[in-house]
């Protein structure tokens, strides 16, 4: 086990919204070494926090893979204070072979690699490429390459990583190598994948982004919805809103156990641009992950208590009570 925490081989893995970047690190972690420590340090938009808990159903410390999540807002707004302290806390912990940075799908990842690049991480950190996944689908709709946050990520980007190619039609290659040149750095190199399944060779080398070091001000750091105490109601919900998008979630007692039928009929009924879930059920514990494309659903070890994220373009008013009816009456 290292003792000094030096130069440690840094990779961020960005992309926007439902592009497949937790299926990424996921798949990554498998080829993790068996005698390294591997670090992950995820940002969500929402303010409830699901990643942490999707990766710690899947992989833990004993299988030397360090979790830590900050949840609550883009990355420009996370990236001080908060950023920091986790990701101090997680290099403490962990004393980490490589670390893995997962910024919210609408975080700017020009404010993360600040951070990374300030002077307090000069020795402690050692960037490498920067890969950002992509749908080529969503070339087609303004919403995207009208983003600044979207073409931001094609730009920082060392690998531009097509993802979900089993579902292109046949013009959505070039369309992304074409994209590619106009909106990326000079020497990104083009990939394509599917499930996030980027070989890890693809993390070694350093990143040929620079951007200005930037110092933060301390602001006062808010509570994390993520690590406030459930109330008597049982549950605990959270909304957040900007870059166009709304989040709403819920943390709920470990006490309170789901009807998994109804709960994966809900689920399944959900329409947004995203949903990730963990759950306590009366048949197990279960990961979910909604795109527009699909729901999956992955059974897990363990969790500490069940959570929802949701991102869309609005609120559905009812989706509370739908959730809350999923609850098992004993």
């Amino acid at each position: 086990m290292k003792t000094r925490i030096s130069a440690i081989p840094t990779n961020i893995i960005t992309g926007f919204l439902g592009v497949g970047k937790t299926s990424a690190i996921l798949h990554l972690l498998k080829s993790k070494p068996a005698d390294e420590r591997w670090a992950v340090l995820v940002n969500e938009f929402g303010e409830i926090g699901v990643d942490g808990s999707l990766f710690e159903g899947q992989h833990g410390e004993e299988q030397g893979v360090f979790i830590r999540e900050v949840p609550g807002g883009c990355m420009c707004c996370a990236a001080g204070l908060p950023m920091q302290v986790a990701l101090n806390q997680l290099l403490t912990r962990a004393k980490p072979d490589r670390l893995l940075i997962e910024p919210t799908g609408l975080g700017h990842p020009k404010e993360v690699l600040q951070v990374l690049s300030a002077d307090y991480y000069q020795d402690t950190l050692d960037l490498q490429k920067i890969i950002t996944l992509v749908d080529a689908r969503k070339l087609s709709d303004q919403r995207y390459t009208s983003h600044q946050t979207f073409n931001q990520q094609i730009a920082i980007a060392d690998i531009i990583v097509g993802n979900k190619q089993d579902l292109y039609q046949h013009e959505d290659k070039a369309k992304l190598e074409t994209y590619a040149k106009q909106q990326g750095a000079i020497d990104a190199v083009v990939l394509f994948a599917q499930n996030g399944e980027i070989a890890p060779l693809h993390l070694q080398g350093k990143t040929a982004a620079k951007v200005k070091a930037h110092h933060h001000h301390s602001g006062e750091e808010k509570p994390l919805l993520s690590e406030l105490p459930i109330p008597d109601s049982g549950y605990i919900k959270a909304v957040n809103e900007g870059e166009g998008f709304y989040s709403i979630g819920w943390r709920v007692l470990p006490s309170h156990v789901f009807n998994y039928q109804k709960l994966f009929s809900f689920l399944s009924g959900i329409i947004a641009e995203r949903m990730k879930a963990v759950f306590i059920t009366e048949s197990g514990v279960f990961g979910y992950n909604l795109t527009p494309d699909t729901l999956t659903e992955i059974e897990l070890d363990d969790c500490i208590e069940s959570r929802i994220e949701i991102i869309s373009d609005s609120i559905n008013s009812n989706w509370e009570a739908q959730l809350l009816a999923c609850m098992h009456n004993d």
